[in-house]
Order: C-alpha cells, then sequence, then structure tokens
C-alpha cells in the first residue's frame, strides 16, 4: 500500500480543540456556526444557494488557523464567496468572532476533515486555493499526512478551473521543498515565478497570518510559491 496515495486513514491536521472558549466563542458556536456551516449535501455547484447575495466567484482556504487571512481576503472582495476548513475548533470559533465583528456575509465554514468535502464539490468550482502554514508534519513517517501529498493534489487539480490559482505558504523550508518538487512534476500545475527569488516574495494582495509573523519575529523567512492551473487532465 503507498501510504502517501491512501489519505482515508491517516489525518492532515493535528489536535481539534485547545484551551476551553470563553462564553461569547460558546455562544457563536452554537448560534452562528449552523448558519455558516457548509452543508456537504447541498448543490455545492449552485453559488447562489451558498451566500445570500450573488457572487462572482468561488475561493477556498485550507486550514485557516484563527481566520485572519481568510477575514482579510473576503473583506476586501466582498464579491468573492469564500470557503474556509479547519477541523480546530479554537481557530473555527475566532473566525465566526471576526466574521461577527465585521458582518461579513461571504464565508461559509466547513469544520472538519476537508477530504470529506472536497469529492463532493463539482470540478472546475474554484477560481483561487489557499493553503497557508499548515502542519509540516516534519517527521519523515508522518510525511503521508502532509495536505500536498499527491492523492490531495489531485483533488486541488480538480476543483480548480484552468487558469485558477493554488497559493502555498509555509515557515518550513524542507515542507515548501517537498510540495514544490510534487508540484513541478505534475503538469496539471505551473509555477508562475518570474524571478528567482520569487518563492521569497509575498503574492499579491497578501494579507499577513498569525504563524507567518510569528515566523517572522523568530528570523525566519517564509517561503510562498504561487502555482496556476493548466489544461492538462492528468499529471
Amino acid at each position: 500500500m503507498n501510504v502517501e496515495t491512501d489519505h482515508t486513514i491517516q489525518r492532515w491536521f493535528g489536535r481539534r480543540t485547545g484551551r476551553k472558549l470563553t462564553a461569547a466563542r460558546q455562544h457563536l458556536m452554537m448560534k452562528l456556526l449552523p448558519r455558516l456551516r457548509l452543508d456537504p449535501n447541498s448543490d455545492l455547484g449552485d453559488v447562489a444557494i451558498l451566500f445570500p447575495e450573488l457572487v462572482d466567484d468561488l475561493w477556498m482556504e485550507i486550514g485557516f488557523g484563527a481566520g485572519e487571512h481568510l477575514v482579510a481576503q473576503a473583506a476586501r472582495h466582498p464579491n468573492i464567496g469564500f470557503i474556509g476548513c479547519d477541523p480546530y475548533i479554537n481557530g473555527v470559533a475566532a473566525l465566526l468572532a471576526a466574521i461577527n465583528d465585521q458582518a461579513l456575509t461571504n464565508i461559509r465554514v466547513y469544520d472538519d476533515d476537508v477530504r470529506q468535502l472536497m469529492p463532493l464539490m463539482p470540478a472546475a468550482c474554484l477560481g483561487r486555493l489557499y493553503v497557508l502554514f499548515s502542519d509540516p508534519w516534519p517527521k519523515v513517517r508522518h510525511h503521508h499526512r502532509r495536505i500536498t501529498v499527491e492523492a490531495n493534489l489531485g483533488s486541488f487539480a480538480r476543483l480548480l478551473r484552468p487558469g485558477a490559482e493554488f497559493r502555498f505558504a509555509s515557515d518550513q523550508t524542507e515542507f515548501a521543498a517537498w510540495t514544490l518538487e510534487r508540484l513541478l512534476r505534475d503538469r496539471r500545475f505551473t509555477w508562475v515565478a518570474r524571478r528567482a527569488d520569487d518563492w521569497r516574495l509575498t503574492p499579491e494582495g497578501w494579507f499577513e497570518t498569525r504563524y507567518e509573523k510569528k515566523a517572522l519575529a523568530r528570523g525566519i523567512k517564509p517561503v510562498y510559491l504561487n502555482f496556476m492551473r493548466t489544461d492538462a487532465e492528468s499529471p
């Protein structure tokens, strides 16, 4: 069995809970989350029923942490519908608090394993996909848990329409190189780097995340990779 392609057993994320939520955030989890939670049984191909107002495109972020980047993008692009995927309860609660504070209506939340959601989504439905500062699973025996294993890249390719963007960032150089190696040998993605040091530069319209800020404070320069979905149908 190839553990890298058998992604039905091992989870790609770490813990699901942290410290006890405040009463206010517990209230948001009970009252707001059910309204924003994405229903996998709904028609995910019809963005008109996912959001209260018509949106021009659908973008997704896998592993949104505390939601800083997701919220900032949604606030900047009110005409775009966003799906945020993360099973970490404390991060979901933080995202809900920000959504509530800013009265955002263009974010939907999937608070479970995204690998359960992706097969239910229609092909070529996304204009952009973010995977930012995902758990690097540094031990070799855990590499098959990384979110950028080949099986998941195949799912990303199916969801992204030709010309759509896949944005990846990490403060772990080895993990970034590991991911880059897999993307470069997959014909469904093309690296849009224009200069040798593009991997050091944040993409256009970037918003700093909490993990990124911590890395920079420690003197670690993150790696930023920006790929475009080609029209190739196989890797």
